[in-house]
């Protein structure tokens, strides 16, 4: 079994380059950080190094900067693309630097992890690959060629070959750690973000059904005043109208559709204030059939089963979380049942459950541990699909399920209870959770 797509939602976003603004502060940052430590190792220690050349890479950074704020300006957001051929610059430019000082026995070659913690934060996997393996072939190339360390010149320094290449392999190590790390990290705080986006907008849908009692009691009380002339008009007309006419009859139809009216309206002015609303809250038995009910039309057989021993059926209050998550998880069952999709619900004194059980193919068993993730789905996606009844799929479904019943107090549980599968989700909530909201 795989998880039903949400439709008419984007797919995750695999990326979010940063403003241009930010690389160019960034590459601000490093020029004013190179500039210093050019000067103060020649001026502040008095070692001899070729400043000409150090400033001259230094000054085309600044002169990087400055073109592309003129062409593209602050608030410009790069393409993935152009982000990662800023940061392969960033990366020769100090790779360049570091060669005129002494390579890897500079201390700054750690520098060159920077840019690779960087694109693995914000840029595509593929990008963060290709700038991973520049700055490793960058640090090979340091490890041979390179001039001397700028060093006191009545002191001779002379680093071991095993230290140097000690120093190579951290810095190998340390690439590949942080471009691997750092990009799973940013990788799953994306998805976090968009799916939780996902669900708010899912629920936002849902509301806009609920807000209909308040947009009928606005209704109702815009067109009170203009329903109340109406029937005085007509009043006034049934004294001057001749007894037993056309008119007079017309006369006493329009008075007595517009007190019609107007009992309707009143209804619709009170529906759900002062806690009158007879739909605020259900039983759960009641609830079940009615998120189920949409779904039966499919071919389908939805057969339901309650246990009235253990007393009358706890009352949930209708929440729009609580009817999109079961209807959610019905319909995910409804559509890889092969024939029919059993509903179960029991209760005690102690918890509440329900249980959604389909005699489909079942879950993918690599999959059950980590269902409940965000774009976690084992049929491939159409990227041109917005319709939740085509193939393919986002994995969301079960994700917006389970994030909107778990905040009605709700714990998931996924299984199947057949070799051949029969996938199974149980949902249990506390007493606790539930009977401080019933009435």
């Amino acid at each position: 079994m795989t998880l039903t797509p949400v439709g008419g939602l984007p797919p995750p976003t695999a990326a979010r380059p940063l403003r241009l603004e930010t690389l160019v502060l960034l590459r601000w940052l490093a020029i004013a950080g190179q500039t210093i430590g050019v000067l103060f190792v020649a001026f502040g220690l008095g070692f001899p190094l070729p400043m000409a050349q150090c400033l001259a890479l230094i000054a085309l950074s600044a002169a990087v900067n400055i073109v592309l704020v003129m062409r593209f300006g602050y608030s410009y957001r790069p393409t993935s693309m152009f982000a990662a051929g800023q940061i392969a610059y960033d990366l020769a430019q100090l790779g360049c630097l570091l060669a005129l000082t002494g390579g890897l026995q500079n201390p700054f070659a750690i520098l060159l992890l920077a840019p690779v913690s960087v694109s693995a934060t914000t840029l595509p996997q593929r990008a963060t690959l290709v700038l991973a393996l520049l700055a490793a072939a960058i640090a090979s190339l340091l490890s041979i060629v390179h001039l001397p360390l700028p060093w006191d010149p009545s002191a001779q320094i002379i680093f071991n070959r095993i230290y140097v290449i000690g120093i190579w392999v951290s810095l190998i190590c340390g690439v590949v750690f942080i471009a691997a790390y750092t990009m799973r990290v940013a990788h799953e705080a994306r998805q976090i973000g968009d799916a939780l986006a996902a669900t708010e907008l899912a629920l936002s849908r849902r509301e806009q059904l609920s807000a209909l009692d308040g947009m009928a009691a606005a209704a109702a009380h815009e067109l009170g005043t203009p329903l109340s002339t109406i029937a005085l008009a007509a009043k006034e007309m049934r004294g001057e109208a001749a007894p037993g006419s056309d008119l007079a009859a017309d006369i006493e139809l329009i008075i007595e559709q517009a007190a019609r009216c107007r009992a309707i309206l009143a209804k619709l002015r009170n529906l759900g204030s002062d806690g009158m609303d007879p739909f605020a809250e259900a039983p759960l038995t009641d609830l079940l059939a009615e998120v189920a009910r949409p779904h039966e039309g499919r071919g389908k057989t939805i057969l339901f089963y309650s246990e009235p021993a253990a007393g009358p059926a706890p009352v949930f209050q209708r929440s729009v979380g609580l009817l999109y998550g079961l209807g959610n998880l019905i319909e995910n069952a409804t559509d890889f049942a092969r024939h029919s999709v059993r509903v179960e619900a029991s209760w005690d004194r102690a918890a509440i459950s329900v249980t959604i059980t389909d005699d489909g193919p079942g879950y993918a068993p690599e999959l059950i541990a980590r269902l409940g993730e965000p774009y976690l789905t084992s049929r491939p996606r159409d990227p041109q699909a917005h319709d939740a009844e085509l193939p393919g799929g986002l994995g969301l479904g079960i994700f917006i399920a389970k994030t909107l019943l778990e905040r009605t107090g709700g714990r998931l549980a996924f299984h199947n209870i057949a070799p051949a599968g029969h996938a199974q989700v149980r949902i249990v909530w506390p007493r606790s959770a539930i009977e401080p909201q019933a009435r």
